[in-house]
């Protein structure tokens, strides 16, 4: 009887899987008083318990393999069951698979291909709406470049060729040409850089011609330079309203182009007998003279002048002294400032000074008054500069040691004509202190030993 009840409390301690509910309705079963309705609901309770396990247990399972796979693999951004997905994540959401992207990483949008494939030139798709039987074949890219307009061509030259007479670099001008698709009004460039060297100055003119020299045979052929005097011949008396001696300028482009072989030599016989144009036929005129004097000439280089700097130093020398010659024969210093002028070397100004100042210092006579008064007309208009001016007296200053040697009284020449020049504003007191002058020697008597006194 003990062993009994020892046994009955052990057996009541345990968990049992229904409650006292459930032990009351078997003892009611067992003696067979459950209505219907009872019996159906405890078959209810027991379904659901059932269900319940089930699923206690099944999660039990997964939160092990997901603990295994976590220490396996670390970083899976999903799980096959009760997880939200990451965006964006191309890996398998049914829990199956290896866990790689779809299509190796070539699929997808804004995907190529994988790395490293390589695609194969496509044959053209002779149903492509873009298909060109026509066009089908080597294909070649260029660009193109639209032709200038003819009332838009002049407003392009123009800077060109202004700048042209800036540096004086004839092959910028032809790549800037090459750049420029002038079509069949290319020969006009010709036309226009002559017509604006017309208006401008000797070096400009002589620049020009050296460009229509270097353009033929690269950018321009004879017959487009020929068409292109063509053309100014007829603008002829145009041009003449800005520039009265046009005839004569056009005659020594056209003389200057022939000896340059950029127009043909049968350029002049073309027009013989067909002129009606009074001024056309003086610049043919002026153009056959100059070829006739020239013949055994290769190029009339001297035709303009050597303009500006491009003149040697010696010659630019030779030209100013020949100036002042002439002032001092004719007096007229309308006409030196034009002959000065026309050398448009503005910043070798100075040597005219310089020589100025010698021929005082080795002639007699008025010249140092005339030679002040030219000097002094150049001053007030500005033509010669306060630099120009006082570095043409200084290099007398630096070489008077050595004019000395020819001129013995060159120090007081040059003291009094200092002194001239200032009064008449031409120099400044600066410049007139800075004259040098030669410290007079006296000798005293023998009984004095020969010493020499200051």
């Amino acid at each position: 009887m003990r062993e009994f009840v020892i046994w009955v409390l052990s057996f009541d301690d345990v968990d049992h899987p229904y409650g006292d509910e459930d032990d009351a309705a078997l003892e009611a079963e067992v003696n067979g008083n459950w209505t219907p309705q009872e019996k159906a609901l405890h078959e209810a309770r027991l379904k659901a318990k059932a269900k319940r396990r089930v699923r206690k247990s099944s999660s039990r399972s997964e939160s092990l393999s997901e603990s295994l796979s976590g220490e396996l693999a670390d970083g899976d951004s999903y799980s096959s069951k009760g997880k939200v997905p990451v965006p964006n994540d191309r890996k398998s959401r049914t829990g199956k698979g290896r866990g790689l992207p779809k299509k190796g990483g070539a699929g997808g949008k804004g995907v190529w291909g994988a790395a490293g494939m390589v695609y194969e030139v496509e044959e053209p798709d002779v149903k492509d709406p873009n298909y060109d039987e026509v066009a089908q074949g080597d294909t070649v890219y260029a660009t193109v470049v639209p032709e200038v307009d003819e009332r838009e061509l002049e407003k392009t030259v123009n800077p060109i060729v202004r700048e042209y007479f800036e540096h004086g670099d004839t092959k910028e001008v032809q790549m800037l040409l090459k750049e420029l698709n002038l079509g069949h009004h290319k020969y006009e460039f010709s036309s226009l850089a002559v017509s604006l060297s017309l208006e401008g100055k000797a070096s400009h003119r002589e620049l020009t011609s050296r460009l229509l020299r270097d353009l033929v045979g690269k950018v321009l052929s004879e017959s487009d330079m020929a068409r292109a005097f063509d053309k100014i011949l007829k603008e002829l008396p145009d041009l003449m309203l800005d520039t009265p001696e046009a005839p004569q300028m056009l005659g020594q482009f056209i003389a200057r182009a022939i000896a340059d072989h950029a127009l043909p030599m049968a350029f002049l016989d073309r027009y013989k007998g067909k002129v009606d144009c009074d001024h056309a036929r003086a610049a043919l005129d002026r153009a056959a003279v100059l070829l006739s004097m020239k013949r055994e000439m290769v190029r009339l280089d001297n035709v303009w002048g050597v303009g500006g700097g491009l003149r040697p130093v010696k010659h630019l020398v030779k030209e100013m002294n020949f100036l002042l010659k002439e002032y001092l024969v004719s007096g007229e210093v309308k006409e030196a400032e034009r002959c000065l002028r026309d050398l448009e070397v503005p910043h070798f100004h100075h040597e005219l000074v310089y020589e100025a100042v010698v021929m005082v210092l080795e002639s007699k006579g008025d010249t140092a008054v005339k030679m002040c008064k030219l000097l002094q007309a150049f001053w007030k208009i500005g033509l010669i500069t306060v630099d120009q001016m006082n570095r043409g007296f200084q290099r007398v200053y630096d070489e008077l040691p050595e004019i000395n040697l020819d001129v013995p009284h060159a120090h007081s020449i040059m003291e009094s004509f200092t002194d001239l020049c200032y009064q008449e504003s031409v120099i400044t007191k600066q410049l007139r202190d800075s004259c040098p002058s030669r410290g007079r020697k006296r000798f005293v008597s023998e009984g004095d030993g020969g010493l020499i006194k200051n």
